[in-house]
């Protein structure tokens, strides 16, 4: 196999090039074998760069683009005013074959537009869906989708189900357990489109589809694959933070209140610490663009440099895996 080539977004996200161009150095230090492509604008790339010693320029080149897309920008006008925006120029070069995968930072919406104009999805794909591993007691589990489709019809929940089974096949998980997320396990409960769905995977050939599951099950780890229309995913997504910071900041608080307290802390901290960096978001961070005739890879626009290093490796294990070959294979049985 050559050796894996990745565009990146330089200028998306909160924090712009900072983070991003110390996460890529970090990562090619990591993987000798990889190669990445930092795109925005050159100068201040560079000079960034320069205070980094021991740089292999040659897995590395800066390709410059003189616009950049902010994060309220509308998709809109992401799409058809800015056709030389770090993002757009990143997309193109994985449509031109010299790079085999993207990752940004930047705005979602323009993101998800700009990748489906550019890359084009996979046949038998309506709309591509996010993607991106969630902690459970038994592993992790894989949501989608998190936010690329607020409405979902039973067809495209039934796509997202065998993009989902593929991908998890392609993290290692053996014949994946799919799951629709419902207000209930019973047959009778949910809306119209998720019963429309259920039916339709239950029919499916080749997937292991199991039924339903409740939000609580999903964290049990009672599927693999568990799937949901964007506007429900973004929500257990982004409460699954929130809950998870609210924890930790609560057992701090606890363990500060006096001196047996903090005697306790000071015994528990290595387990604390241990579960802490298991669940920490930058661990998981970078939710997959599935559907596509390419790979996109979307990291947390405030990401640290742990967590756009994490977004860099799930696409490089992609682009081992070659995932979008994968789905169109899997998906020429399925659909």
């Amino acid at each position: 196999m050559s050796a894996p080539i990745i565009a990146i977004d330089a200028m998306g996200g909160d924090f712009g090039p900072r983070n991003i161009v110390q996460a890529s150095l970090a990562c090619l230090s990591a993987t000798p074998s990889l190669h990445l492509i930092l795109v925005g604008q050159a100068p201040l790339i560079e000079e960034l760069m320069a205070r980094h010693s021991g740089v292999d320029r040659s897995r590395l080149r800066v390709v410059n683009a003189s616009e950049v897309i902010t994060m309220d920008e509308r998709p809109s006008q992401a799409l058809r005013g800015k056709p030389d925006s770090s993002m757009r120029v990143a997309l193109d070069l994985v449509a031109s074959g010299q790079a085999q995968a993207c990752v940004s930072a930047g705005n979602t919406g323009a993101l998800m537009a700009l990748s489906r104009f550019v890359l084009k999805t996979l046949p038998g794909i309506d709309r591509p869906a996010m993607v991106a591993a969630i902690p459970t007691q038994r592993g992790y589990c894989q949501l989608l989708d998190l936010g690329a489709n607020v409405d979902c019809s039973a067809e495209n929940l039934y796509q997202f189900a065998v993009m989902g089974s593929v991908a998890a096949e392609a993290l290692g998980v053996v014949r994946p357990k799919v799951a629709l997320l419902n207000v209930g396990t019973e047959d009778i409960k949910g809306n119209q489109q998720v019963k429309l769905a259920a039916s339709l995977l239950q029919a499916a050939p080749g997937l292991n589809y199991t039924g339903f599951v409740e939000g609580d099950g999903l964290y049990r780890g009672e599927a693999d694959v568990v799937v949901c229309d964007g506007f429900v995913g973004n929500i257990v997504l982004k409460s699954s933070e929130g809950l998870a910071s609210m924890i930790a900041a609560r057992i701090e608080t606890l363990f500060r209140q006096n001196l047996l307290s903090r005697t306790v802390g000071a015994l528990a901290m290595p387990l604390l610490k241990r579960l802490q960096a298991d669940l920490a978001p930058a661990r998981h961070n970078g939710a997959s663009f599935l559907g596509l005739q390419g790979i996109v890879v979307k990291s947390h626009g405030s990401a640290s440099v742990q967590g756009f290093q994490s977004a860099i490796q799930r696409a490089l294990i992609e682009i081992q895996e070659n995932l979008p070959q994968r789905l169109h294979g899997r998906l020429g049985e399925l659909l």
